[in-house]
Order: C-alpha cells, then sequence, then structure tokens
C-alpha cells in the first residue's frame, strides 16, 4: 500500500510516498499498568476478553490503510481510536497519526479478526520522530465524534501514559529500529463517556512546543448486515 504524506522537519517540508507492506496494530500499550487496566476494563464492559499479555502486537492487511475521508463499515458497531503511526522512509523515522477503526461486535469474539475487518484511517501529513523525541510525552493525542448533530471530544491524553514507540518497535522486531516498509500504530487513551460508535471522528496530533497540529476526519457509512 502507497501512502503520500507532507513531512515537515527542522530543515523544511518535503512530499514523500512510502510503500507499506505490514501493518502492526500494537495493543494494550499503556505505559503504567493503571492505564492498561483502565482500558481493558473499559473493552471489558462492552464484552472483549482480557488480553493473553501487555503488549500484544496484532497483524493487519495493509491494504486496509486509506488516507481517504470515507470509510464502510459492515453494521453500525464499529468505531475509531486515534494512535500514533510511525513508519521509516529513506532511513528516518516518521510519526503521524491513525485510527485502529475496529468492529465492536466482533471484537467480543475475536480482538484481531475485528482490527483485521475494518480500515485503518491516516492522515496525509507527518513528522519527523527526531524533531520531537525530545519530548515525545508532551505530545498530545485527541479525538472527536459527532455526536446528536455535534462535536463532542471523545479522547485526550499525553503520550506519557503510553509505551514509547521505539519500546513498542523493539518489543516486535527485537530492535530499536523499524524496518523499512513496515507501519506500527502504536496504542491509545480511554474514550470519554465510553467506547461507542460514531458517524464520524476526528482525530489530533498535537504539539505543544511548536503549535502545529497533525489532523484527519473521516465519515463512516454502514453498510448492511446481512444473514
Amino acid at each position: 500500500m502507497k501512502l503520500f504524506f507532507k513531512a515537515d522537519s527542522q530543515t523544511g517540508s518535503r512530499n514523500i510516498d512510502v510503500e507499506i507492506s505490514s501493518l502492526v496494530v500494537a495493543g494494550w500499550a499503556g505505559r503504567d499498568q493503571h492505564a492498561i487496566e483502565h482500558h481493558i476494563e473499559e473493552l471489558f464492559a462492552i464484552g472483549v476478553p482480557r488480553p493473553s499479555s501487555v503488549p500484544l502486537y496484532y497483524r493487519v492487511a495493509e491494504n486496509q490503510l486509506t488516507q481517504a475521508s470515507h470509510i464502510q463499515a459492515v453494521g453500525d458497531q464499529s468505531s475509531g481510536e486515534v494512535e500514533t503511526f510511525v513508519f521509516r522512509s529513506g532511513g528516518e523515522l516518521y510519526v503521524s497519526i491513525a485510527s485502529d477503526h475496529t468492529d465492536r461486535k466482533l471484537e467480543t469474539y475475536s480482538v484481531a479478526l475485528s482490527k483485521q475487518v475494518c480500515a485503518k484511517p491516516v492522515a496525509a501529513e507527518a513528522w519527523l520522530y527526531a524533531d520531537v523525541a525530545e519530548y515525545w510525552d508532551e505530545l498530545v493525542i485527541r479525538s472527536y465524534i459527532q455526536e446528536n448533530g455535534e462535536k463532542v471530544l471523545y479522547q485526550e491524553g499525553t503520550l506519557a501514559s503510553l509505551r514509547p514507540p521505539l519500546e513498542l518497535i523493539s518489543g516486535f522486531a527485537g530492535q530499536a529500529e523499524l524496518p523499512e516498509g513496515t507501519a506500527m500504530i502504536c496504542g491509545t487513551v480511554g474514550a470519554i463517556g465510553g467506547i461507542r460508535p460514531a458517524p464520524s471522528f476526528t482525530m489530533e496530533l498535537f504539539d505543544p512546543r511548536r503549535g502545529r497540529t497533525l489532523s484527519h476526519s473521516y465519515d463512516i457509512e454502514v453498510l448492511p448486515e446481512v444473514a
């Protein structure tokens, strides 16, 4: 799957295209046990079994990645999750954002399958990881959903609550360097008011030191669930 980004760094901006051949979703990626347990209980409340270990690395088909502003999902029980998205291009590690859109009904049966059946929207902008690595924990991820005709804050938290990307990469690849062609979705924060579906989803990664934001929005079209 080829993705296109406007990549910003301290030396300027440039357009890059990246061929992704392997997609990894890091689940249960909270940095402290309390945060992990909160998310486990949040999902357990809607019927999702507890994980066998943490973190877990789910493999998802790379053709589920999309930078479109519209996706389709079977049934009305899917929802998004804002997460950082890291990839390597030209020997450099970059960070963007993605939504680990997941079928919550199927998730009660199989977390791995629930992630596979939904598209994974990705922003069209990225930052050089080296430019934000020093203050990574200060970055803020947040998301909004449309609810009762209004834009509602759905998730918000600093990356200090999640395992840093190099740690997750090392846990998966055995080294702190992500292979070229591999992308990783790096974990999320809890939903405000509980996990629930919505017709649209907006996600952001905010850099408080430089006052800049990566963002992406998409709509969800519900397809009929036919028996």
